[in-house]
């Protein structure tokens, strides 16, 4: 019984780190959109905004994932560890990101809150997972 409570604390305190994170993701989309990203998606149901917002939080998922499987079972590390990677794959994306919005025409926050679904979306969906893949990776 005491593995089995003592499991569940730290599943609960991984959870919140994993929480707080995405809450991180979730502010930096919404600095990179114009417009409040709330309204734009539960609102205006714009896909646009939901699938960026979307693609970052699985990306975060994804680096939480793994800095808990590379733990080696060792809570306080793997705590830490998930929030730092968390942290540090939130830059990736965001620079990435910016990058994207730096090589290609038109300004990107303003493509993304278009209420027309844009392939350029797609792409910058792709590149949230894929960072979160190679962060995840780099994990190891």
């Amino acid at each position: 019984m005491t593995t089995l409570i003592t499991d569940l604390l730290v599943s609960l305190a991984y959870g919140a780190v994993g929480v707080l994170l995405m809450g991180i993701g979730y502010v930096l989309v919404d600095v990179a959109t114009p417009g409040r990203l709330h309204e734009l998606i539960w609102t205006d149901r714009n896909r646009n905004a939901a699938l960026l917002l979307a693609s970052n939080l699985a990306g975060v998922g994804i680096i939480v994932v793994a800095a808990i499987n590379a733990s080696d079972e060792s809570f306080l590390l793997g705590l830490i560890g998930s929030a730092a990677y968390g942290l540090v794959g939130l830059l990736v994306m965001a620079g990435a990101f910016l990058l994207l919005d730096l090589a290609t025409p038109g300004k990107l926050g303003q493509i993304l809150v278009d209420p027309e679904p844009h392939p350029a979306v797609w792409v910058s969906a792709v590149i949230h997972l894929a960072t979160g893949a190679v962060v995840a990776a780099a994990i190891s």
